[in-house]
């Protein structure tokens, strides 16, 4: 039997893969050596490679297939472990409400005034298009389904900034957000395509500071009930 590991044992072999991928020596689709390859080369033992391994897949770095085509694989870029990261910081407390709100409204500023001024108007048709669909789903009741919608308009926001990293962050501070206002059944609803509809007219007009001011608005309006809501008392299910 092998004996376990010592942390810094699968540390190292998980750093070096990573070091690797930064010097562009590995590269998405790629099929890492196998266990007992990798074991010689870094002289450890396959469990330690095999904790290495189970690291950089809960990371989102690497993709464990089975079978005979199976191995450990390069994945691609997995923005959604952002939203993970960022969602489990605030179920365990790390990252407060107020923060997360705080940060959301300063980076959709920025975010807004980026696509005001990048922005294409396919861009904003497929915002318009989103806000519709939005209405939709609110007319017929259908709440997860308008849920990803208004996530995709605040997705299509960050693409029209050209900037993939503003998309990241986008996207995981509102999936965050809609996820705990999604726990409060009294959320506003029908306000939201309004407001949306107000910030777009402003992005065809590319009036930057005023899409910026209705925006700003409107977020601090939503996570004043978030958080008012938040503040409810806990209903006892028992009688």
């Amino acid at each position: 039997m092998e004996a376990a590991p010592s942390p810094r044992t699968f540390e190292v072999i998980r750093d070096q893969i990573r070091t690797q991928l930064a010097l562009g020596r590995l590269k998405a689709g790629d099929k890492l050596p196998a266990e007992r390859e990798l074991a010689a080369n870094f002289n450890a033992s396959r469990t330690a490679v095999r904790e290495a391994l189970r690291g950089l897949e809960m990371s989102g770095v690497i993709e464990l297939r089975k079978g005979v085509k199976g191995g450990a694989f390069i994945k691609e870029g997995d923005p959604g472990v952002v939203t993970r990261s960022f969602g489990d910081m605030v179920n365990l407390g790390r990252i407060t409400l107020e923060s997360l709100t705080e940060s959301r409204v300063l980076i959709t500023d920025s975010i807004i005034r980026l696509a005001c001024e990048r922005g294409s108007t396919e861009d904003f048709d497929a915002l318009e298009a989103s806000i519709e669909k939005t209405e939709a789903f609110t007319r017929e009741g259908r709440i997860e389904d308008r849920r990803r919608q208004l996530l995709h308009f605040y997705h299509l926001l960050g693409v029209a900034t050209r900037n993939e990293v503003m998309v990241i962050i986008m996207d995981a501070l509102t999936d965050i957000v809609l996820k705990v206002m999604a726990r409060d059944d009294t959320a506003p609803r029908l306000d939201t395509s309004k407001a949306h509809r107000a910030i777009l007219q402003q992005l065809r007009k590319r009036d930057a500071a005023k899409a910026a001011e209705l925006m700003t608005a409107h977020l601090e309006n939503l996570h004043g009930h978030l958080f008012l809501a938040s503040k409810k008392p806990t209903r006892s299910k028992t009688p």
